[in-house]
């Protein structure tokens, strides 16, 4: 893909359309990609940062998940600073900070001192690290659907909205593949001294590159429109409540995909090594295989919403995480080829992608323009905080204390079937109406 060149208010608008595409994009691809390193590595941190090697591993994996809960519930936050923003000044500046944030603070990961070196205040370090990076991601969601769903053109805000997850599914894709390739090449000793930091300094060439494609970015029609009207104020109380009805209904709505998509994509290799004693590279392969089948179905998905509906996409999504969960989760457990298990959890991933696709489209036409960033990040922010966040912790330690090792079913079925309620109450044409203002 053509890296866009500035033009001015008259260029095309596909042409912009494009632009917003690869300039919201990146942002995401870039979060995500460090949240895929995380997730397989936990093993890694927790005995580099929380001591594994000197103590219970499976204590210090949960602290190790609780760290990696911390930054989600400082998303809403971010939310709602980037989404002020985002609402107040322009989708821009809003998408410019959050992406130079999250590129620091990723790359600060790379450079930090471990345990070994820092002692107990290792841990706290990197917890506070990741709380930068909970901010960021709090406003990268809003201001980067916003820019994607505004943009779009007539009949193709589904398509548009699905790249969001798209580059979600290549960030977590990326870096479960680089992190099986670097347990490959360098081995577990390496990996465990040093190599779990290149990932992360990665992040520093790919964030000036995507910073600049943002510097270069132009408002939305539908922004420029409503900062001429005036229309929609956020301040009056009407406004105020439809926004709290519409947070809440959000969360409802894509609770299920929160909770599957962090339990098959980034929560399982870890539960594969630690509940299932699968190898290092057998549990990242298989993250890489899950993340393979979640980014196969998720523009198809965002296309096929924009024919039939969100509501029927991701309710298919959501039953399907329902009705499979615990077969799926059986046959990993199972004697079954290395094959079979392959495919499975390709699988897993791609009924994710039913509900990743239009999900994103789905949030930005239940908000205004004028609170469309602020409302959507917040209720993106605190489905994630809650559904995805805590999924690791919440199934390690249900785990531990239960023994009973179909947790991460009862997790997604749970979650889904609230989600598949909620999805059902959308309108079967919200696709067909334009974006309020």
């Amino acid at each position: 893909m053509s890296v866009p060149t500035a033009e001015g208010p008259g260029a095309p608008q596909r042409t912009l359309a494009r632009r917003a595409l690869v300039a919201g994009s990146v942002g995401n691809f870039i979060e995500w990609y460090e949240f895929g390193v995380y997730g397989c590595f936990a093993t890694v941190f927790a005995a580099n940062f929380f001591g594994a090697d000197t103590g219970d591993g499976t204590e210090s994996l949960i602290k190790t998940y609780a760290s990696f809960a911390s930054a989600f519930f400082f998303r809403p936050l971010g939310a709602a600073l980037f989404g002020r923003i985002g609402d107040r000044f322009g989708r821009r500046p809003a998408l410019v900070l959050a992406l130079a944030l999250m590129t620091g603070s990723t790359t600060a990961i790379g450079l930090l001192p471990t345990y070994a070196t820092l002692g107990a205040a290792a841990p706290w370090v990197l917890t506070l690290v990741r709380v930068l990076q909970g901010l960021s991601a709090g406003g990268e969601f809003g201001g980067a659907v916003s820019l994607m769903t505004e943009s779009a053109p007539q009949g193709r805000r589904g398509l548009y909205g699905a790249w969001q997850s798209f580059t979600v599914a290549l960030g977590l894709l990326a870096g479960a593949g680089l992190a099986a390739g670097a347990a490959a090449v360098l081995g577990e000793r390496a990996l465990y001294d040093w190599g779990w930091r290149v990932p992360f300094l990665l992040a520093l060439p790919l964030g000036l590159v995507a910073l600049w494609l943002r510097l270069k970015l132009e408002e939305t029609p539908s922004f420029r429109r409503t900062r001429r009207t005036g229309a929609g104020s956020p301040g009056s109380p009407a406004t105020r409540g439809e926004v709290f009805r519409s947070i809440v209904t959000g969360i409802g709505r894509i609770m299920g995909w929160s909770a599957a998509g962090y339990t098959f994509l980034v929560v399982l290799p870890a539960y594969l090594q630690n509940t299932l004693g699968a190898t290092f590279q057998e549990a990242l392969t298989a993250a890489v295989l899950a993340n393979l089948g979640f980014a196969l179905t998720i523009l198809p998905a965002g296309a096929l919403s924009d024919r039939v509906g969100r509501r029927s996409v991701m309710v298919a999504g959501a039953g399907l995480v329902v009705l499979l969960a615990f077969p799926l989760l059986w046959t990993v457990r199972s004697g079954s080829t290395p094959v079979a298990k392959g495919l499975v959890v390709l699988l897993a991933g791609a009924v994710v992608g039913l509900m990743a696709g239009p999900g994103p489209a789905m949030l930005a036409e239940m908000f205004p323009t004028r609170v469309r960033c602020t409302g959507l990040g917040l209720a993106y922010s605190l489905a994630n905080a809650v559904f995805s966040g805590c999924a690791g912790l919440i199934i390690t330690e249900l785990v531990q204390h239960t023994a009973n090792a179909d947790i991460p079913a009862y997790y997604t079925v749970v979650t889904c079937a609230i989600s598949a309620a909620a999805l059902l109450t959308l309108r079967g044409d919200d696709h067909r109406r334009a974006l309020r203002d």
